[in-house]
């Protein structure tokens, strides 16, 4: 029964996949012959696509809290890759992502052309990414950044980073902080983070293997950005974020770099 449910999930993603990179492959070439950026069109199929991709996990999902109908900066906890498809898929939002995963295959080249942008830890382009993310918010769109800079296993939170918010602040955006967490028999999932020295491949596999698990993802109210400096708003984001996952925020402070 297991393996009969493991191919069949595995059947259905690759489908969704197999859709989604067509989808990007004609947007992309309406791109060159247009020879302009359709970057709202492709926020808005991204979404629709991302809906399919999380529609095919295994998860019962549960929203809570309002959209926001305002351009913002998003700034959520981070447990596994799974997030960009459940958080993707309720509105059309770009996300900051590690360089990394734009050599993942299929994956990376289809987060590229749904305009992720990309960082390099410790590369020290930190300001070109931020002149990036404050004009993709200027230009009215919804950003999701995960200021802990890497995943956790869900039952602790990392220091906010900072300087990863100031864009906030300077395109006169306020902060959207999202709360996701996953539950399985009302107990921390073990099976849905991706952390340490997981492979995409086994860690897909396990996944899928195992019975549906229920993700909660909330809506927390919005933050002002104005008259405040970025370390302001990662350490009440991130308070915030962490009374609503009920887990101790890190006593560190905020990253100021």
């Amino acid at each position: 029964m297991a393996k009969l449910r493991l191919s069949l999930r595995l059947f259905h993603l690759a489908l969704v996949i197999a859709f989604g990179a067509l989808l990007a492959a004609i947007v992309s070439l309406c791109e060159r012959v247009a020879r302009h950026d359709l970057m709202s069109l492709r926020q808005r199929l991204t979404r629709w696509f991302l809906a399919r991709l999380g529609g095919a996990l295994p998860f019962r999902v549960r929203v809570e809290g309002e959209l926001p109908e305002q351009p913002m900066l998003w700034v959520a906890n981070h447990v596994s890759w799974t997030d960009i498809p459940l958080l993707g898929a309720l509105q059309p939002i770009s996300f900051l992502s590690k360089a990394e995963v734009r050599a993942w295959p299929l994956a990376g080249w289809l987060a590229h052309k749904a305009g992720t942008l990309f960082i390099r830890r410790g590369a020290g382009d930190s300001n070109l990414v931020g002149q990036q993310l404050t004009r993709h918010l200027q230009l009215g769109r919804h950003l999701l950044i995960f200021p802990e800079g890497t995943t956790t296993d869900g039952l602790t939170l990392r220091t906010f980073h900072g300087r990863l918010l100031a864009s906030a602040i300077d395109s006169g955006v306020a902060v959207q902080p999202v709360a996701i967490r996953y539950l399985r028999g009302g107990q921390p999932c073990p099976v849905a983070p991706f952390v340490g020295d997981d492979d995409m491949l086994s860690h897909l596999l396990r996944l899928l293997s195992s019975p549906a698990g229920e993700v909660e993802i909330r809506l927390l109210s919005p933050i002002p950005s104005e008259s405040r400096s970025r370390n302001e708003l990662a350490r009440h984001s991130q308070a915030i974020i962490a009374s609503a996952l009920q887990l101790h925020a890190p006593q560190e402070q905020a990253e100021a770099a």
